[in-house]
């Protein structure tokens, strides 16, 4: 891929894909785009100073090597790289069937706000307040049964 089409992808709004995490060569991590994979060797090697937050609502999108616990290689940590201020990522597998109602919760909290405050545009200050908001909701609907807390745990929120 070329650069001008890595940052397009990177800054684009709305880009839904499945992640792939590669424990042993972390580097080779990335996302499945329509037209092939966007590594992470390729996303921290982007400089992308007005990108403001990343949603990877996607599997295991912050987990690294096992081996390597003081190193942190994984999808998140690469937009970070990049120069994403804040990135909102998972620990572990998600649930395809909840994921779409927790970014949908996420961005309501978001857009609720900015229209409450007169903005122009997302306040991505607010994005860890916007994701303990989505995962609450989906607490209240599923309740505390295991199967829920395996739902809202693996998200979570890094940088600003």
């Amino acid at each position: 891929m070329q650069a001008t089409d890595i940052e397009a992808v990177l800054l684009e709004d709305g880009e839904a894909s499945h992640a792939s995490q590669h424990p042993t060569e972390p580097l080779k991590s990335g996302f499945y785009l329509h037209d092939g994979q966007l590594e992470l060797l390729e996303i921290i090697r982007q400089r992308l100073p007005s990108a403001e937050f990343a949603f990877l609502s996607a599997c295991q999108t912050s987990v690294g090597d096992k081996k390597l616990s003081e190193e942190v290689v994984h999808l998140a940590a690469g937009m970070l790289t990049a120069g994403y201020q804040g990135v909102v990522a998972t620990m572990w597998s998600i649930k395809d069937q909840y994921a779409p109602k927790i970014a949908e919760d996420f961005y309501e909290f978001l857009l609720r706000e900015k229209r409450e405050s007169g903005a122009h545009q997302l306040d991505s200050r607010r994005a860890a307040y916007a994701l303990d908001d989505a995962t609450m909701k989906i607490r209240e609907r599923l309740g505390d049964s295991e199967s829920a807390l395996l739902t809202w745990v693996p998200y979570i929120h890094l940088g600003l």
